[in-house]
């Protein structure tokens, strides 16, 4: 990685820059079976998409606030980068009511409900699927974002020292962020090719960094793991072999 990254932004195009077709997300979610991996290519192009419907279709401006209600999940990673591309500060777990905007899971809707202004639904179904039935009053992410562009420009330069992200009540800029990754990933041992699985939430910086930023930081991947308490000892030994995981979070 580059050192003059200085937003998660920045570091994801130093990644595609260096190996777009290297893996940077592999998600498991051991109580459905899905798998997905997605080479940082593909990431990318999601976060592209994302940050165009989060600027043009849904109008966010750098220095809005995003109430992120999802879980540790391939898609919730990609709105982390996908705000940061746009400038919009992410509060994981926010309140609704006090943001521009909110993103929902499906089990997080009424609470969703709260915010007064643009919702974004996401079943979190294997391979990205769309809502049975859209939820009243949301857009479905999965209906939204494949027709998007596949590449982003803001329309503002982001400021790499503005708000960036909110987890746990501690307010970092997009510099800090990404410094905290780095020294992070150095605590971890983390280097170009590393590979972390990961069990933590996302609503903790520790499951944060874990799970995306410092082996993004690092030139590493990360194999994310929802609902891990469902693996047994002996397939979750099987998983760290096979994904050739160097590090278990």
């Amino acid at each position: 990685m580059n050192a003059t990254d200085r937003t998660p932004a920045d570091l994801l195009r130093s990644a595609l820059a260096a190996d777009p077709g290297r893996p940077l997300v592999t998600f498991y979610d051991d109580a459905t079976g899905e798998r997905v991996e997605l080479s940082v290519a593909t990431f990318a192009n999601w976060v592209a998409k994302t940050a165009n419907l989060l600027q043009g279709d849904l109008g966010a401006e750098p220095g809005d606030r995003l109430a992120l209600l999802l879980p540790a999940h391939w898609q919730s990673a990609v709105w982390l980068l996908a705000c940061a591309s746009v400038g919009v500060v992410v509060e994981v777990g926010g309140d609704p009511a006090d943001a521009d905007l909110v993103v929902s899971g499906p089990d997080t809707l009424e609470e969703a409900r709260a915010c007064t202004g643009e919702r974004v639904a996401l079943a979190l179904r294997p391979l990205g699927g769309r809502f049975p039935q859209p939820p009243a009053g949301f857009a479905d992410y999965a209906v939204e974002v494949p027709g998007q562009g596949d590449r982003f420009a803001p329309f503002v330069p982001v400021d790499a020292d503005g708000p960036g992200l909110v987890v746990g009540g501690e307010e970092l800029s997009y510099a800090a962020l990404v410094e905290r990754a780095r020294e992070d990933a150095g605590k971890r041992g983390l280097g170009e090719g590393a590979r972390v699985l990961s069990g933590l939430g996302f609503d903790t910086w520790e499951g944060l960094s874990a799970g995306l930023y410092a082996p993004l930081a690092a030139g590493g991947s990360v194999v994310l793991c929802r609902n891990p308490d469902r693996l047994a000892p002996e397939a979750l030994a099987q998983r760290v072999e096979s994904e050739r995981v160097t590090h278990t979070v």
